[in-house]
């Protein structure tokens, strides 16, 4: 009995854990984001609308049903609509993207450090996958990998490095739900090599085990962020 016990109180505080790491849930019908601090009262995430003064326009987005441009570098472009573009998502824990990618075009690899992902393609065929966080001791990072058609969903769990790639020789797109109202990207190439100010070129020749003109080069470049902020 007692080690019963302790079982379910080890998986009542897995539960517990789990609740708290993501977005708050709601203690109210709505609460709309404005962007005015006197307007409102404070909670986790936006200031609140007065319900009095709240419309359909603030839970509307239009125009998910037009592609974005994937006229760049990587060849994919991604259309968030979180709660910076609908309002009535504040507290929700919700969001939502469109990917968008060229032929052979790239979301390349990213973190979302608040959410969950789940993704459907609509079009095209994706090479998808994620890596699992560091392992014990001699093992390597997994790398969980799919190729994905139209009406196929694949998951990437919070907080872990994902991409996903065109294969095909035409467009492709598909639709991504994420567990936050705000789930924020993390782009690994742009954070390393392009942040401003740069990481000690000392750092990532030692992290990376390469030479510094290698370092220095990629420094160089231009990182683009593909996504797109409506």
């Amino acid at each position: 009995m007692a080690f019963r016990f302790h079982i379910a109180a080890a998986i009542l505080a897995l539960v517990f854990t789990i609740v708290h790491a993501s977005d708050p849930s709601p203690l109210q019908d709505f609460c709309v984001a404005v962007p005015d601090a006197n307007a409102g009262v404070f909670v986790n995430g936006k200031i609140c609308k007065d319900p009095k003064l709240v419309e359909a326009e603030d839970f509307f987005f239009p125009g998910l049903n037009e592609p974005g441009s994937t006229s760049n570098p990587l060849g994919s472009n991604v259309t968030t609509v979180n709660v910076n573009q609908i309002p009535g998502l504040n507290t929700l824990g919700v969001s939502l993207a469109r990917i968008d990618f060229a032929p052979y075009g790239l979301n390349p690899p990213h973190t979302h450090p608040r959410a969950t992902e789940i993704l459907v393609v609509l079009e095209g065929t994706l090479l998808v996958g994620f890596v699992t966080s560091n392992p014990g001791m001699n093992m390597k990072n997994k790398l969980f990998t799919k190729v994905l058609n139209p009406g196929d969903v694949f998951l990437f769990p919070e907080g872990l490095i994902h991409f996903q790639f065109n294969k095909g020789h035409s467009n492709a797109v598909a639709f991504a739900g994420l567990s936050s109202q705000n789930p924020g990207v993390i782009t690994i190439a742009n954070a390393v090599f392009g942040s401003k100010p740069p990481i000690s070129r000392d750092v990532l020749t030692k992290a990376f085990q390469v030479d510094k003109n290698v370092v220095k080069y990629l420094q160089s470049q231009f990182w683009r962020d593909n996504h797109y902020y409506p």
